[in-house]
């Protein structure tokens, strides 16, 4: 990925956008961290948050006309936050005192500041903090300008007094009566490297002083003339837009004295709108907390209360859908960044592989995301980037891609006419997951659709290359197509047929004639065998690599309910369905999320789930989830027993599918299949639940295990246990190496543990 595209993608997710009451503030203060801190009844940090952006906390606090409450989205489902009641709460708290303000090395150019209202006062603030030498210029007796015309009670005259002595601390040089005329500012101008004119109701004369007072520049305060600066919003009696337009003059000021562009990359300041999304939909509306006593303000509990109410506005949207996004704890935005980091790696290490491999791809995240941001994509593009350099670990997908090696094998490849026929209109594809979980369905489909279908219906068997295209061997996964398309047209180009949403997905811009299996048999009769229900309700898992296709979604349910069944709609479904973990291949690359992606779909209904994708049916129900496939509604079984039947091994997964080739050539076309090879299969293994589940959770096939015990049989390489006779061998047939753990009896041999690693066992010669 460029960086241009990185940059692309970054700027879709809006999770670091301002919320809108930041946004809307003219100085942006943190109203929702503010919220949080008063939350967690911690004032301390309260009043931080304020004093990062308020440069007077004590006394904006009391007196902000609050614009961020016009614009917070809590008014959507109830009313504003009371932002400006809840800031006065945190400052009238006098056991809390507001840090004091760090000093940084002092400057050498100086600047004079007219005026000590608050536009003034801010900018001596602001420029004295980064080190110049102010010196501020005030016609009355006391600084403060307007401030003291707020009444007592809102703002005694104690805490102008406390806050304005910060200046001082600031080693702001103070001239009180001394009132600027058009002789004074020219002797500023020679004296001070810059003159700030901070007046909120300029008088005539210093109009005059200006001159042509009306090309102030409103984004920079810079007049006509050269070094002099004056406030851009005359006139303007809002507290905070004064204290706004003070920063905003010191910014410039900076700028200035550092020679550099006054107006670059300035569009964030000051109030404006943001890109955050902020989804209010099903959030309970409340109406602000009442202040018990007007003077005195919230008290601790209702200020708890209110803040509170907040409603922490982010985005997430596809953090709160996904269980990867969330298990990662952060959002796409920051993801993007560490992918491209990781793909940018030339030497070290690559800490990014895990998470890049965990995606499953299904595009959710695209579906839920107000700007459309898919980061499946991303990882996509990734993986194929990580595998054409080298760098993508065995470890992550070596399994499923020996699963599709084996699927694209003659022990599973079938590419037949229907018997008795030289041509096929047809062609049932039902793809090698379907044929692995419920290989007796399979001869069912392709029984009815012979059944049904004129013009001969052919069968085709093997894999659809997906494995390959999720793990980014796109050679592999093309070399798997070119050969399925040989296959198709040497059966002359016949209508796919598909069962499974996958291989739709993966032949829907490939293959002209295509058709789901589902959208077939809603326009035909049901089988005979159809279980027919009145009332009975079950939620339907669709497919994620069914999210665009609405026919698929629309036959199924069709189908359902000719059934008489009651469909419930999952809070995700259709467009917006959630992955079962197999997807992407997650369950090989990270295990552990896959069971919360499971357990979290799960645990969205009690209803009986029906899908129409095998390894949904089979993951749910190795969780304990009553699943029911279309299939196992469709063709008659006990119900009871379907929707508890556990999930087929990743053994007896590569041995059904062995079986049904075999039986469908002796069934159906009368030949008599060839035989497998590899002396290894006439080992005979005892396996016990324990180790069974063992072998599932480490990837270990019957077949690995048989190579090794025939392999230490016939060499007599395998250590020994004087203490039991337990025989300890390995044996290493591709990338892996296995050890298995067993004792040799009358039956067979008894599997008593096994295990595998990458580490190869080189053994040293002594002669």
């Amino acid at each position: 990925m460029e960086q241009d595209e990185l940059k692309r993608q970054e700027d879709k997710c809006t999770q670091e956008n301002p919320p809108a009451c930041t946004a809307g503030c003219p100085i942006h203060v943190d109203a929702r961290k503010l919220m949080r801190d008063i939350k967690n009844q911690d004032l301390k940090s309260a009043l931080a948050t304020l004093q990062k952006k308020q440069p007077f906390p004590g006394i904006i606090g009391r007196i902000c006309d609050h614009p961020c409450e016009n614009v917070c989205k809590r008014q959507d489902v109830g009313s504003p936050i009371a932002i400006s009641a809840l800031e006065r709460y945190c400052v009238q708290d006098q056991s809390v005192k507001i840090a004091k303000v760090m000093k940084v090395p002092p400057k050498s150019q100086t600047v004079a500041v007219v005026g000590s209202g608050l536009r003034g006062l801010t900018a001596a603030y602001d420029l004295a903090k980064k080190g110049y030498k102010v010196s501020l210029f005030e016609k009355a007796d006391r600084l403060g300008g307007n401030l003291w015309s707020f009444s007592e009670h809102q703002l005694p005259p104690e805490v102008i007094a406390e806050e304005l002595s910060v200046l001082n601390r600031l080693n702001v040089q103070i001239e009180l009566n001394k009132a600027i005329n058009q002789q004074d500012l020219d002797t500023l101008q020679k004296e001070f490297n810059v003159v700030y004119l901070g007046f909120a109701d300029q008088s005539k004369e210093v109009l005059e002083l200006l001159g042509q007072q009306d090309e102030v520049d409103p984004v920079t305060c810079a007049t006509p003339i050269t070094g002099i600066f004056s406030g851009s919003l005359l006139g303007n009696d809002s507290p905070i837009m004064a204290v706004a337009d003070g920063r905003k003059a010191a910014v410039s000021i900076d700028r200035y004295l550092q020679g550099v562009s006054l107006t670059a990359s300035r569009e964030g300041e000051g109030a404006h709108g943001t890109k955050l999304f902020v989804n209010t939909k099903g959030i309970t509306p409340l109406p602000v907390v009442p202040i018990s006593d007007e003077l005195g303000g919230y008290t601790a509990e209702e200020a708890l209360q209110e803040a509170s109410r907040c409603l922490d506005c982010q985005c997430l949207e596809c953090v709160k859908a996904c269980k990867y996004l969330e298990n990662y704890g952060s959002y796409p935005k920051k993801y993007l960044r560490q992918i491209y980091n990781n793909d940018s790696i030339v030497m070290g290490m690559r800490h990014g592989n895990k998470m890049i491999n965990s995606c499953s791809l299904c595009g959710l995240c695209a579906e839920v995301c107000p700007q459309g941001l898919d980061l499946g994509e991303t990882c996509k593009a990734t993986r194929e980037s990580m595998v054409n350099k080298g760098k993508m670990p065995p470890s992550a997908h070596d399994f499923a891609l020996r699963d599709m090696a084996f699927s694209n094998s003659d022990a599973f490849v079938l590419s037949r006419h229907q018997p008795g026929n030289n041509s096929s209109k047809y062609v049932f594809f039902p793809g090698c997951q379907l044929s692995a979980s419920s290989p007796e369905q399979v001869e069912m489909v392709y029984a009815y659709l012979t059944e049904k279908l004129s013009g001969g219906v052919a069968l085709m068997l093997r894999c659809c290359g997906a494995p390959a295209d999720w793990a980014g061997e796109q050679n592999l996964y093309r070399s798997n197509l070119d050969d399925l398309v040989r296959e198709w047209e040497s059966l002359g180009k016949p209508r796919i047929i598909v069962a499974c949403p996958t291989c739709h997905s993966m032949f829907r811009d490939k293959f002209p004639e295509l058709v789901s299996l589902w959208e077939l048999m809603a326009d035909l009769d049901l089988p005979s065998q159809a279980i027919s229900v009145r009332g009975k309700q079950v939620a339907v898992q669709d497919a994620c690599t069914a999210r665009h296709e609405p026919e698929i979604q629309d036959a199924v349910r069709n189908i359902l309910t000719r059934q008489g069944f009651d469909i419930e709609e999952l809070p995700y479904s259709k467009e917006r369905t959630k992955c079962c973990g197999f997807g992407g291949l997650t369950s090989f690359a990270n295990p552990e999320l896959a069971k919360k992606i499971v357990e979290d779909r799960i645990s969205e209904s009690t209803t009986d789930y029906a899908a129409y994708c095998a390894m949904c049916r089979d993951n749910f129900a190795s969780k304990g989830k009553r699943t029911f496939h279309l299939l196992d509604l469709l063709f008659g079984v006990n119900l009871e027993e379907a929707s508890v039947r556990p999930s087929a091994g990743f053994s007896y997964r590569q041995e059904n599918r062995a079986k049904l080739k075999r039986k469908l050539l002796e069934s159906l076309w009368k030949e008599t299949p060839p035989e497998r090879e590899g002396a290894y299969r006439n080992i005979n293994l005892l396996l016990n639940e324990k180790v069974l589940e063992i072998m599932e959770e480490r990837r270990i096939l019957i077949e690995d295990i048989q190579q090794v015990i025939e392999f230490a049989e016939r060499t007599g390489r395998k250590f020994i246990n004087p203490d039991n006779g337990h025989s300890l061998a390995h044996f290493r047939p591709v990338k892996v190496t296995y050890w298995v753990e067993y004792q040799a009896q009358e039956q067979g041999f008894v599997v008593l543990n096994v295990y595998s690693h990458r580490m190869e066992i080189v053994e040293e010669s002594h002669e």
